[in-house]
């Protein structure tokens, strides 16, 4: 039970006194009742030291803060034994349920997943993680047992969108390994719903998590065959997301002609107008406005003058309710002008993104921040 919360508080380079700090803001914002300070430094030691088990009360809160499941707060196992006096009898009683997955369910799970999109653009992915664990154990466990593909193919489609979420949230939480697994849990969903959209989506995401690793190359590797793996199958808004990923990519592994390539396709790629989702793919947020952002934030990687102007056109359209994103082009904005020598602007749009990042519990984007302000 104690190598859960200590892995998961390190994990987030918290000391002991920083987590006991975190749980009686977190008290305050929710006016939830928490033991004293001294207590809670008492507390915090016997539940790392195993000598005292985490309430479900101080559960809720540790989990909200620190972005973990339960299981990996208390360092147990993810799997439930199940009893059973007829291992037969239960197999098939959880076919025939998996059989009876109507396409009204499809369409409610569906909608959760897009519930959870939205509550994750407004308010952070910390305090998501077990409503999207719950989420993703539905749809496995409907996948799992749905025996004929008329019933399987809606069923994986809907689990490689929610995989694929789930796996974006675990790495702007900084639950790497976990983003990784549910990256391969979405590539196989989507070959298993014969989606080769979700599939190139997953696999270009799932090469984020290899640039941040420290091998942006093989993130670009991954994303252009991605972009092969789609073919001509690929919506024009999905292959002008899968070349802005390469763009960026590139920008990151040193590769300033490839990316400017990249970016230029994907300016010519994406469709006119303000619409921002696929029909036939849901998991994409992409328009010319969100592709202005994206052609500073390449332009800013690659230490182009004309990145502070993007910037600023993008800043100005941004959707209000896409916090993450506010952080992410204000800290656009910090490095376009740290490239420029603009130490004063660089560092209000770092005091700008600091607040934003706070408020979404982004550990990906204060990493981002603390390298940035380094370099004031």
């Amino acid at each position: 039970m104690s190598e859960g919360l200590r892995t998961a508080r390190k994990a987030r380079g918290w000391s002991q006194e920083r987590l006991i700090r975190e749980v009686e803001r977190y008290a305050r914002q929710h006016l939830t009742d928490v033991a004293s300070t001294a207590s809670l430094k008492v507390y915090v030691s016997e539940w790392e030291n195993g000598k005292r088990p985490i309430s479900e009360r101080y559960a809720q809160i540790l989990r909200a803060l620190l972005g973990v499941t339960d299981a990996e707060l208390r360092g147990g196992s993810t799997l439930l034994a199940r009893a059973t006096t007829d291992g037969y009898d239960d197999l098939l009683a959880r076919i025939d349920s998996a059989s009876t997955v109507s396409h009204s369910m499809v369409k409610t799970l569906n909608d959760q997943t897009e519930l959870l999109r939205t509550m994750d653009r407004q308010m952070g992915a910390v305090g998501l993680v077990d409503q999207m664990t719950g989420h993703l154990s539905a749809l496995e466990d409907a996948l799992n047992f749905a025996v004929l593909p008329e019933t399987r193919r809606p069923v994986a489609l809907a689990l490689a969108g929610a995989s694929t979420l789930a796996a974006w949230q675990a790495l702007d939480t900084g639950a790497v390994e976990r983003a990784w697994r549910h990256y391969e849990m979405a590539k196989r969903a989507a070959q298993d719903a014969d989606a080769p959209m979700y599939l190139a989506h997953a696999m270009a995401e799932q090469a984020y998590v290899l640039c941040e690793a420290g091998r942006p190359a093989l993130g670009v590797a991954l994303v252009r065959d991605a972009r092969r793996t789609v073919g001509r199958r690929a919506s024009p808004r999905l292959l002008a997301w899968l070349y802005a990923a390469e763009a960026e990519l590139c920008a990151q592994a040193g590769m300033p002609d490839d990316s400017r390539r990249a970016l230029e396709s994907a300016l010519t790629s994406i469709p006119d107008g303000p619409e921002d989702r696929d029909p036939d793919m849901l998991s994409i947020f992409l328009n010319g406005s969100h592709l202005t952002r994206w052609h500073g934030n390449v332009l800013a990687l690659l230490g182009d003058d004309e990145a502070v102007g993007r910037l600023y056109d993008a800043l100005e359209v941004v959707d209000v309710s896409f916090v993450r994103a506010q952080a992410g082009l204000r800290s656009d904005l910090a490095h376009a002008h740290l490239s420029r020598g603009e130490y004063d602007q660089a560092n209000a749009h770092l005091r700008q993104a600091r607040l934003l990042a706070n408020r979404t519990g982004s550990a990906r984007q204060r990493r981002r921040i603390d390298l940035l302000s380094t370099r004031l």
